[in-house]
C-alpha cells in the first residue's frame, strides 16, 4: 500500500511540474477535479509571436483530457531573419511539447509556414487518439504589416 501511494505521489509530482508561463487557472466547479489552465508560449525563433494555450488538467489523475485550444498573435517584431531560420517543410517543426499522461500522451505545438499566403500556422495537438479522433486546434499569424512580409515571395512555377 505504501509503495502504491509513493508511486502515485511521484507520478503526480512529475506530471504537475512548475510552469512559470501559466497566466490563468479556471476551476470547472466544486464537484470536479479538473481545471482549465491557460499558459503563454513565446516562439523561441519568431520572438514576435506569443501563443496562449488553454487545456484541461485533471488533478489526481494519470492522464489529462486531450482537449485544448490555441490562439497566437503578433506581439513584437517579425523579421526576415527570423523567417529565414524556420523549417519551411509541409510538416513544419515542433516549438513546444508537454506530457499529458504517464501513458505516452503528449500535447505539441507545431509551427508551419504557409509561403503562398505569408502566414505562420500554429497547430496544437495531442499524440494519442481519444474517443476515435485526435484533438487539435489551429491559430494563424499573418506576416502582413511586418518587416518579414514579401521578403520571401512565392513565385509561381511554370
Amino acid at each position: 500500500m505504501i509503495k502504491k501511494l509513493a508511486v502515485i505521489s511521484l507520478s503526480a509530482l512529475a506530471l504537475s511540474g512548475c510552469d512559470n508561463s501559466e497566466v490563468g487557472d479556471v476551476s470547472l466547479g466544486m464537484f470536479t477535479m479538473k481545471d482549465i489552465k491557460i499558459g503563454s508560449l513565446k516562439d523561441d525563433v519568431v520572438t514576435g509571436v506569443t501563443c496562449h494555450i488553454a487545456s484541461i488538467e485533471a488533478n489526481l489523475s494519470f492522464a489529462d483530457p486531450s482537449d485544448s485550444s490555441i490562439s497566437c498573435r503578433q506581439t513584437g517584431d517579425i523579421t526576415p531573419e527570423m523567417i529565414a531560420q524556420i523549417d519551411k517543410s509541409k510538416s513544419g517543426e515542433v516549438v513546444f511539447k508537454k506530457s499529458k499522461s504517464i501513458f505516452f500522451k503528449t500535447m505539441k505545438v507545431r509551427r508551419i509556414y504557409d509561403a503562398e499566403n505569408q502566414t505562420l500556422l500554429y497547430l496544437s495537438y495531442t499524440t494519442k487518439e481519444t474517443e476515435g479522433s485526435f484533438k487539435h486546434s489551429l491559430s494563424t499569424v499573418p506576416l502582413w504589416g511586418t518587416k518579414a512580409y514579401n521578403a520571401f515571395p512565392v513565385t509561381a512555377e511554370k
